[in-house]
């Protein structure tokens, strides 16, 4: 039993999980040039906020390497370009723009195209690095909080295969099972595209973690049936209260664990943080295609011509968030005051957020 990882950079090549064959086929694919990452993306090859970005970062410093010109200048005028095609592939999650804004941050120091082209792969790996330091930390913070609790409830993948390694809301149940903890965790299927049944069961069963998958519509039944202790999610992008945009029925739990007396955890690093945008109601949310909802395995299961609202996402407000769990720390309410406080968050670090 292992922990999957979902990217690799092996002698400056960029290889990620293809996470569209699992759990089916365990297929890992080279990524060669800017369109290959934006299509991996966009069509959920890769996947999770973290992933996503560490993803970005390595194909933004991959371009690069190809750039005819040693005209500082230029060079920042393409990569800026680069940056700016790459990050709409996926609106709602920030990683995306902050990992790239960090590169080309770094490359804007430069006097040297050379050397910014060096130093923007360093900047890569170190972003990839940090996340897996960063999920182990959240694991840590995490356990903590379940030490009396041992039955789980969780939606989409958070896990390793959408981050470094470990994950954000699955990191406790890897951390777990290598010190002996055991947990039962129940998985939302999240439909429309299935990542809790098709990525989160797979990649636990992985570990060696006991798992088993709910339909989304068991959600309630389940917490009083099987006596479900805690709920805990992924987030895609937080918020300055708090309010956290994540996979499309995380709300149902969340409003669901309010009426049964449960805690709710988002767990998250800080690069998940949006600290310009003030609430909720100003993350952007993602519409996908009513393909992924009308049909399953090339079939149709709704008539022709059916209409659909297709969010890939839905806002928790931060009244139902007992904690954010970070590589920082645990964040209680009052978020409005807390996050910052604990993040410690300085006037250059929120320059990198904004758009």
């Amino acid at each position: 039993m292992s922990i999957p990882l979902s990217i690799k950079w092996e002698g400056k090549q960029l290889i990620i999980l293809d996470q569209q064959k699992l759990p089916h086929e365990i297929v890992y694919i080279k990524l060669e040039t800017l369109k290959d990452v934006y299509e991996a993306i966009i069509t959920l090859k890769v996947r999770g906020a973290p992933a996503i970005g560490i993803t970005a970062a390595y194909g933004l410093a991959m371009e690069a390497q190809n750039y005819k010109t040693n005209s500082m200048i230029d060079f920042l005028e393409i990569l800026e370009k680069d940056a700016t095609y790459l990050g709409k592939s996926r609106p709602t999650a920030v990683n995306l723009v902050w990992a790239l804004k960090r590169l080309l941050k770094v490359a804007s120091h430069m006097d040297n195209v050379l050397i910014a082209k060096e130093l923007l792969v360093k900047e890569a790996m170190r972003i990839h690095k940090e996340d897996e330091e960063s999920c182990q930390n959240i694991g840590e913070f995490a356990l903590s909080l379940f030490e009396d609790k041992t039955k789980v409830m969780t939606i989409c993948n958070a896990g390793s295969i959408a981050t470094a390694k470990y994950g954000t809301a699955l990191a406790p149940f890897h951390l777990g099972k290598e010190r002996g903890k055991e947990f039962e965790v129940f998985a939302c299927e999240t439909r429309p595209v299935f990542q809790g049944g098709r990525l989160t069961v797979w990649e636990l069963q992985q570990s060696g973690v006991d798992v088993t998958l709910i339909t989304d519509s068991m959600a309630a039944h389940t917490i009083g049936a099987k006596g479900i202790e805690a709920i805990i999610v992924g987030a895609d992008r937080i918020a300055k209260n708090g309010d956290t945009a994540n996979k499309i029925g995380t709300l149902n739990l969340a409003i669901l664990a309010s009426v049964y007396g449960i805690p709710f955890y988002v767990a998250a690093p800080s690069s998940t943080f949006d600290l310009s945008i003030n609430n909720g109601e100003e993350i952007p949310i993602e519409e996908r295609k009513a393909e992924e909802i009308i049909i399953i395995n090339d079939k149709a299961i709704a008539p022709v011509n059916t209409k659909v609202f297709n969010p890939a996402f839905d806002v928790t407000p931060s009244k139902y968030i007992s904690a954010i769990i970070t590589e920082k720390g645990i964040i209680y309410p009052n978020y409005s005051e807390n996050i910052s406080t604990q993040l410690a968050v300085s006037n250059e670090k929120e320059k990198i957020y904004e758009n």
